[in-house]
């Protein structure tokens, strides 16, 4: 289908991060929009407010008109919608055009230059970055980001003038196959989504098939020592990166006073005295990644000198709260042991000598399953956990399956203690904590404001 014959496009899961970028572009382009979601939020209710129309009751009687012609309705659904939905089964038997949100980002990678980022993690923040730096340059650039930008307001830019797309390339599903890169790069291949891929070299095989996918005239960036060789096709230009070595990484790294500053060292030309505007270690790395991305899509060094200085970070991505002499609070998406590492690794460096304390929301059961070792380990360098139960999303309960098995992996004599999300506020009450952080991909981060607030009650 056409894009520019569409006069309508239905969405099922509109909600969805990354749904909820689709919804925004097609209300850019003067389409009708709808669509369904299971639950309020206050990204639908923004979506509401900007034009869509969109219901949370699962009920094909309440498909508008405008969405029931086959010829010039386009339906898009998220993987996480079970197959037995009835809207979207209302579509299917109907005969109308049905497509993953991966699909149609891939049909805007055959049309613009996509600089997508890949990987288990730091996909989120990399591309956010990278199209901060693009839309702050002259270049400018569009934008399907896996996250609300904090320099925005909102995960979609758009620009009249650009040709380029920055895509957050999602491996879950193994959506991102439907994408052809222009310039890609793959932050990591730690093993995760192993309900989908069984095991671990389905997983990387899986990435080894997206690096097919990128074009002849292009480029892959691939994070130092992932272990396994890309399959790409010929005309590719290859590079590595990271924080100490590769073609892309930083030397002269200065971390203190709050700030973090490098030199960026670069085949496109080195750029010195780079200042992080979220300085928090893990975002060196994301940094020279989405500077390599900036690089290829024409920034200049100035313009990526002072777009970096400038980056205020996403939300739930190492994203304080609050920050005062007695306590700092920060909230952070980390949803996979590595992830978990890194935020504590980060957050440690930061500060040192004070006692750091996380709340941990699981996501899904069988991630629980496969990882929950993994899970214990990260959040052994923690000083106290706040373990809170499993957060299903689209899974049913599996038997035996419970935070407890991480708990019972944790290291011996830290402070650890199990506890029922609703009670968290009042457990919360009775502690003194010094560095708190939250942790999760579930809906932990509802009770951010409240615990924000009572610790400001206690400053």
């Amino acid at each position: 289908m056409d894009v520019n014959t569409l006069k309508a496009v239905y969405f099922i899961g509109a909600g969805g991060i990354g749904m909820s970028a689709l919804v925004r572009y097609f209300l850019s382009k003067g389409k009708e929009v709808g669509g369904y979601d299971r639950t309020p939020s206050e990204l639908t209710e923004k979506l509401i407010r900007e034009g869509a129309a969109l219901h949370y009751e699962e009920d094909a009687a309440l498909i508008p008109a405008p969405f029931r012609n086959k010829e010039t309705t386009l339906v898009v659904y998220t993987p996480a919608i079970p197959s037995s939905h009835q809207e979207l089964a209302y579509f299917r038997d109907h005969g109308f055009e049905i497509q993953k949100r991966a699909q149609v980002l891939g049909m805007l990678t055959r049309t613009e230059r996509g600089l997508c980022v890949a990987g288990t993690h730091g996909k989120t923040t990399t591309s956010t970055m990278a199209a901060h730096l693009l839309h702050q340059s002259h270049v400018g650039c569009n934008a399907f980001l896996g996250g609300i930008s904090k320099n925005y307001g909102t995960n979609l830019l758009l620009s009249e003038k650009s040709d380029l797309v920055v895509i957050e390339a999602d491996e879950f599903d193994r959506s991102f196959h439907w994408l052809t890169p222009y310039a890609t790069v793959i932050t990591a291949t730690d093993s995760d989504h192993l309900d989908i891929y069984g095991t671990h070299e389905a997983y990387v095989e899986s990435f080894r098939k997206y690096t097919s996918l990128v074009r002849p005239d292009g480029f892959l960036i691939l994070k130092q020592g992932l272990g396994w060789q890309p399959d790409i096709q010929e005309g590719v230009t290859v590079y590595t990166y990271s924080v100490e070595e590769g073609d892309f990484h930083a030397e002269n790294l200065r971390i203190g006073n709050g700030e973090i500053v490098f030199d960026y060292v670069s085949p496109f030309g080195d750029i010195r005295d780079i200042r992080l505007g979220v300085p928090v270690y893990v975002n060196v790395e994301n940094g020279i990644a989405a500077m390599a991305l900036a690089q290829i899509g024409g920034a200049t060094a100035e313009e990526i000198r002072a777009a970096m200085a400038s980056f205020q970070g996403v939300d739930r991505r190492f994203d304080f709260q609050l920050k005062t002499d007695r306590v700092v609070f920060l909230s952070d998406y980390a949803h996979h042991p590595e992830e978990i590492r890194q935020s504590v690794t980060s957050l440690r460096r930061l500060y040192p000598d004070r006692k750091l304390t996380a709340v941990f929301q699981p996501h899904l059961f069988t991630r629980t399953r496969d990882f929950y070792r993994e899970f214990a380990d990260s959040l052994s360098l923690l000083d106290e956990v706040i373990l809170l139960d499993i957060y299903p999303a689209r899974e049913a309960p599996l038997p035996g399956v419970t935070s407890q098995l991480i708990y019972d992996q944790l290291r011996p004599g830290m402070e650890k203690c199990l506890c029922r999300k609703e009670d968290l506020l009042d457990l919360l009450k009775g502690k003194s904590v010094e560095v708190l952080l939250t942790l999760g991909a579930g809906d932990v981060d509802n009770y951010v404001p409240q615990i924000t607030q009572l610790l400001k009650e206690r400053c």
